[in-house]
């Protein structure tokens, strides 16, 4: 099993390309399915875990996938499937496999998918999910861990009401509806860019998705969808990985492949912790301060801050002057990670879902393990301000989401080492 071996108190300076967005990705390749002919062929995709869950899914459906991963090219023919059937071994290593349910059942009349797994950061119901392909006309059960989903025909338009905005339960029930007959209406859909994308992807494709960035969606339905030729968006928490990296190294950045308006509130943010920005159409330029600045920070759904860059803002706090404090909105277990930075000699406090971090402390490196994708990435910002050595271990978390996000930091003067034991 691989870990890290982390020098810190490297300062990181450079420019960097981001990848395409993993959570435009995910239900990029899903969509394939909808496909009546021809291939959805997508560009600059990351080599990841996810990634390879995702394709792997699909293919075990049927479809025909080339991933020339030298290239970062993705090829998926999925237009002749030979199963609709998902099984546990491989939805249960990731959560976002769970949406191919929508493009079976609208493609196909019926989907059996084991319920999803992933990070163990609390309640992701997909209840929601769930109501809305039974507003659409669809039978819904639940047998023997398996989610089985039928309809008689055509599924039927409706007005569908998420309790919470669900990023994932809104590209679900969009790929469900893009067939449907007539109208779908999602009330209080998630807003996040990679939504955005994805709809232009389809309506690329021939679907009709409008309203997208607002709470609510439309969809009125077609007869068929074709293959599309696509560049995703750049991953704004990648990139915002790497402004949190250098905040708390310290050092100079460029960051290209990302529109700054995806990050405006860690901008703002990190602009409150004295960071300076120059920014143009699809680049960020940070120069980091002498001396940080503590910032309380309320993590949201899109637009708010995102609870998925938490960790990696955490990190920069423990070192910053003065006191901070996250408010965690989201997931009621993402502070699973604080019993590893406070290891390092982090001082932070929880009390239910506020995490309050007494700044100025001087981080020791030691032994320290990852609990999930960004809880991962934010330890490795942190072992990277530590005196002297850290052992991250667990590091498959961090390749979930990041590709070779050790190869990465280095480009930019971390000292990572990648080893196995």
């Amino acid at each position: 099993m691989d870990f890290f071996n982390v020098t810190g108190r490297t300062p990181l300076n450079g420019q960097i390309e981001v990848f395409a967005a993993k959570n435009a990705i995910l239900p990029m390749i899903a969509a394939s399915i909808l496909c009546k002919n021809d291939s959805v062929v997508l560009h600059n995709i990351p080599d990841i875990l996810d990634v390879r869950v995702m394709i792997k899914v699909v293919e075990r459906l049927g479809a025909e996938i080339i991933f020339d991963n030298d290239n970062n090219k993705l090829s998926i023919n999925a237009s002749n499937l030979k199963s609709v059937e998902a099984p546990y071994e491989l939805v249960s290593k990731m959560r976002a496999s769970f949406m191919v349910l929508g493009p079976l059942l609208a493609k196909y009349g019926e989907a059996k998918v084991s319920q999803p797994g992933g990070c163990a950061i609390g309640a992701r119901p997909i209840d929601q999910h769930i109501r809305g392909f039974a507003k659409l006309g669809a039978v819904v059960t639940d047998e023997h861990g398996y989610i089985v989903a039928r309809s008689r025909g055509k599924l039927i338009g409706g007005d569908i009401y998420f309790d919470r905005p669900s990023h994932t339960g809104t590209e679900n029930i969009i790929m469900s509806a893009v067939l449907a007959k007539g109208e779908t209406k999602i009330i209080n859909a998630a807003q996040d860019p990679e939504i955005v994308d994805f709809a232009n992807m389809l309506n690329l494709m021939g679907a009709k998705v409008s309203g997208t960035g607002t709470s609510t969606v439309t969809i009125e339905g077609v007869e068929s969808l074709h293959g599309v030729d696509y560049t995703p968006i750049g991953d704004r928490l990648e990139a915002g990985t790497y402004l949190f990296g250098v905040m708390s190294t310290g050092g100079t950045i460029k960051v290209n492949g990302i529109k700054p308006e995806f990050l405006k509130v860690p901008i703002l943010k990190i602009s409150e912790m004295g960071g300076d920005f120059k920014m143009g159409k699809d680049w960020i330029r940070l120069k980091a301060p002498k001396s940080t600045k503590s910032v309380n920070i309320v993590t949201d759904p899109y637009p708010g801050f995102p609870t998925d860059l938490q960790p990696m803002v955490m990190a920069s706090l423990c070192t910053a002057e003065g006191v901070g404090v996250i408010w965690e909105r989201v997931f009621e277990n993402r502070f699973i990670h604080v019993m590893e930075f406070n290891r390092l000699g982090a001082n932070i406090r929880i009390s239910g879902d506020r995490a309050t971090i007494i700044g100025n402390q001087k981080l020791e490196g030691t032994t320290i393990m990852c609990s999930d994708i960004r809880a991962g990435a934010g330890l490795l910002i942190a072992a990277m301000v530590s005196n002297g050595n850290s052992k991250l271990k667990r590091v498959y978390h961090i390749d979930r989401g990041y590709q070779r996000l050790d190869e990465r930091f280095n480009s930019l003067g971390a000292k990572i080492q990648r080893l196995s034991e």
